[in-house]
């Protein structure tokens, strides 16, 4: 009997001992994967840390190697190149053999002239000097022709042109896919045919003849050109609508939908005005900057000419104020080889930036954070985010300029592309008129002021993979210039559909003081333009709404109380701004479907619109009203109906 208590009594105790022991066991196994799990979480932070750190060093690296490279090979013209500018940037100069350089240009344009979506840039310069009458430049696709003297009538060539038969064929004459084209900063001995449409650029030119805006009256959808001077007629025959800034000729031909004058010479400018004709006239451009362009100086060598701001201006800028920044300044970016950090890593030790022709795939922003600095891209280089990062932004610092790039949308969906200034950096009580506009007095608005000039925007379109980005630009900071965006959800394309390449907004500006001079939106989802600050000023706005709406029920603004968005959404809260010549056109191309107002604005006394008109391509009906509620309906392709004036709820 004792002997089989002692044994219950030894079998109790063993089960405790051995829960007890499992317990200490279990209790030591939690412990061990707490501890685990904590050191797991140290290696990733560890592993994000270094990943980090090598980016960053090896971007600062790229960055040294190359800075150190181009000291030892400065700018030497080897073969119609020099190494630090690439393979795609051509140099030209008067003593070449002119076969040479005909064989070159013919090569280039055969490669560009239908090369719509290809990956191909280039940049097209010609040394000082005349050059020889067999020498002919035909433009095409991503490129961008430019003289390198300080003053266009530095470099002389025969001929120019940019013709339209690549659309169909030679009867066609169609430009309305003449995209992404540049001419500037030189002579030209000839009349010219210069039939483009948007993201194109006409600057700094002296036309000794006349020029042509289409080519044998085929379509065209321009357009712009600024601070030039041509001899003979300007004749913009079947051009749908331009901005012509700063520029003298002798005659204007042609009118269509919406031609805006700014700041030409006294009485270049055609007569009249809406009703009558289809021209808006400025007198005197409030306030531009012209673009940064690189020259050559025999005695300094290569150099980036930067103008000055100007206020109240007329006729060209060509014998303007500005400062010449050596290129030794700049840091001359490959797309090869460089990354964003590496150009960032250049950025921060206050390089200026030079980015050469191609196409740039970066997973991080370019961060502009130092005043003045220069932003040049040269061949419509070309920024793409592959991780749903913004291609550029800017911190709200002054004078910086940002000029001649491509931002296009990547595969992971970003919020915007460019980033102008930061939301934090506003100050809600910064002191402002009574309009809402800052108080920056105009000498420090003048020197303070950023300057975007030919920058172009894109979503879709290229083949490979489905862009999408919530919005294209937005703009934070006051006193903001903008001087030719296209800003472009595509219409066609590799993967294009209303549910493959999305956009909901083309620009979004919550800065004070932003003017702009041919702003051209199209195609997005919801309201292509949106503008929240005041003080703002547009001089030139063209848009066509998207094509492709599936059905009214996913295109209704305003909580789905009314049919479409208007193109051009002036903030409910700002207090002034003003608008000159905007044309709006609908192609429902997809469906029956209404927009019921093309702009939207606040009926205050300091918001007010000069001459816009709302046109009916072709496609379904319709648009009800152009402002508010006021306007006639458009019903029928080609129906074209306008207001000369809007302000605080009354038209004219």
């Amino acid at each position: 009997m004792e002997s089989k208590l002692k044994s219950k009594v030894k079998s109790k105790v063993k089960s405790k001992l051995v829960s007890k022991n499992k317990e200490v066991k279990t209790g030591k196994r939690k412990e061990d994967g707490k501890e685990n799990g904590r050191k797991a979480g140290i290696n990733l932070q560890a592993v994000i840390l270094l990943v980090f750190m090598i980016t960053v060093i090896g971007g600062i690296l790229i960055y040294k190697i190359r800075e150190a490279h181009a000291l030892e090979n400065q700018w030497k013209i080897e073969n119609y190149h020099t190494e630090q500018m690439g393979e795609n940037v051509y140099l030209f100069r008067p003593e070449d053999p002119a076969d040479e350089v005909i064989k070159i240009l013919d090569q280039i344009y055969a490669e560009q002239e239908t090369n719509q979506f290809g990956d191909a840039r280039y940049a097209i310069y010609f040394m000082p000097g005349e050059y020889d009458a067999s020498i002919e430049v035909k433009m095409g696709f991503y490129m961008e022709a430019a003289g390198l003297g300080k003053q266009p009538e530095d470099t002389v060539i025969s001929a120019l042109n940019c013709t339209a038969t690549w659309l169909g064929d030679d009867s066609n004459h169609n430009a309305c896919c003449n995209f992404w084209r540049g001419v500037s900063n030189m002579t030209i001995n000839s009349d010219t045919i210069w039939a483009v449409s948007q993201a194109t650029f006409m600057r700094r030119v002296n036309i000794i003849g006349n020029l042509a805006l289409h080519d044998n009256y085929g379509w065209a959808s321009g357009g712009f050109l600024a601070d030039s001077k041509i001899t003979g007629v300007v004749n913009s025959g079947s051009q749908q609508q331009w901005l012509s800034r700063n520029s003298d000729w002798n005659l204007w031909l042609g009118e269509n939908w919406n031609m805006v004058f700014v700041g030409m010479e006294e009485g270049d400018a055609p007569k009249g005005t809406w009703p009558g004709t289809k021209n808006t006239t400025v007198e005197q451009t409030p306030i531009i900057a012209e673009k940064p362009y690189l020259y050559y100086d025999e005695d300094n060598g290569f150099q980036v000419f930067v103008p000055s701001v100007q206020t109240e201006s007329s006729g060209t800028s060509w014998d303007g104020d500005g400062v010449s920044i050596s290129v030794s300044e700049f840091y001359v970016a490959d797309p090869k080889e460089d990354t964003a950090a590496s150009i960032n890593a250049a950025l921060r030790e206050g390089k200026n930036l030079l980015l050469t022709p191609g196409i740039y795939h970066i997973s991080e922003a370019i961060t502009v954070s130092k005043e003045n600095t220069i932003v040049l891209g040269l061949g419509f280089a070309t920024l793409v985010p592959d991780q749903g990062n913004a291609c550029m932004e800017t911190e709200n610092v002054d004078g910086i300029r940002i000029a001649g790039l491509l931002f296009d949308a990547g595969a992971v969906e970003s919020d915007t592309l460019l980033r102008v200034g930061k939301k934090d950096d506003l100050v809600a009580d910064n002191g402002t008129k009574a309009d809402g506009s800052s108080q920056t007095a105009d000498s420090e608005l003048n020197s303070s002021s950023v300057v975007l000039s030919d920058l172009f925007f894109r979503v879709g379109g290229v083949s490979g993979y489905t862009a999408k980005t919530q919005s294209c630009v937005k703009i934070w900071k006051d006193n903001v210039i903008g001087d030719n965006f296209w800003v472009w959800r595509a219409d066609h394309g590799d993967n294009v559909a209303w549910d493959l390449n999305t956009a909901a907004n083309g620009i979004i500006v919550e800065g004070d003081d932003v003017t702009m001079y041919a702003l051209m939106v199209e195609h997005f989802q919801e309201y292509q333009t949106i503008w929240n600050g005041n003080g703002g000023r547009v001089y030139f706005y063209q848009s066509e709404i998207p094509y492709d709406v599936p059905e009214q029920s996913v295109w209704m603004s305003h909580d789905g109380t009314v049919n479409g968005y208007s193109s051009y959404k002036v903030g409910d809260e700002v207090l002034s701004h003003e608008a000159y010549g905007i044309g709006i056109y609908s192609y429902h191309r997809d469906a029956v479907v209404d927009l019921n107002s093309v702009m939207e604005v606040p009926d205050t006394e300091l918001v007010s619109i000069h001459n816009i008109c709302a046109i009916m391509i072709t496609g379904n009906p319709g648009i009800s009203h152009i402002i508010n509620n006021e306007g006639d309906a458009c019903l029928y392709a080609g129906d074209r109906k306008i207001i000369v004036e809007y302000r605080n709820g009354v038209q004219k």
